[in-house]
């Protein structure tokens, strides 16, 4: 189990909160639940009840479109999972942990408590959606 400080470090490290203050980055990491997931196992799959953001402390993620045809990749660092938590739709992709695999999530309730405690936060997710590049969470290029 990750300490706190542990944690919060690892978020000034992804894009989306780099630029808070540690002080803000305890609190987030507080709200933060582990989740491990072995190689191959399934994180999410379409269809599937969005309610959670996943931040990848370790390992790396395979982003598959509905009929199960890898897209991406992400890897440490990165997020996804946030944008059915804004339209409350279901997933309409599947996550696959490629590797043994180490995720920080976020509830939508406490990701909503975030953004109204801190609305840089809002600003950062705002920024990211529009970004036009082939995946908002990654810089990398596609699988």
């Amino acid at each position: 189990m990750k300490s706190l400080i542990e944690k919060a470090f690892f978020l000034k490290k992804v894009r989306l909160f780099s630029d808070l203050e540690l002080e803000l980055l305890l609190g987030i990491a507080e709200k933060l639940h582990e989740d491990d997931y072995d190689a191959g196992e399934k994180v999410f799959i379409p269809g599937q009840v969005a309610n959670r953001i996943y931040f990848i402390e370790k390992g790396t993620v395979q982003i598959c479109d509905e009929r199960m045809k890898p897209f991406f990749e992400l890897a440490r660092g990165d997020y996804f999972g946030d944008e059915s938590l804004f339209n409350e739709q279901s997933r309409c992709y599947a996550a696959i942990a490629k590797a043994d695999s180490l995720f920080l999530t976020l509830s939508r309730s406490h990701l909503l408590s975030i953004i109204s405690e801190c609305p840089s936060v809002a600003v950062a997710l705002l920024q990211a959606y529009s970004q036009q590049i082939p995946c908002r969470h990654k810089t990398g290029a596609l699988v």
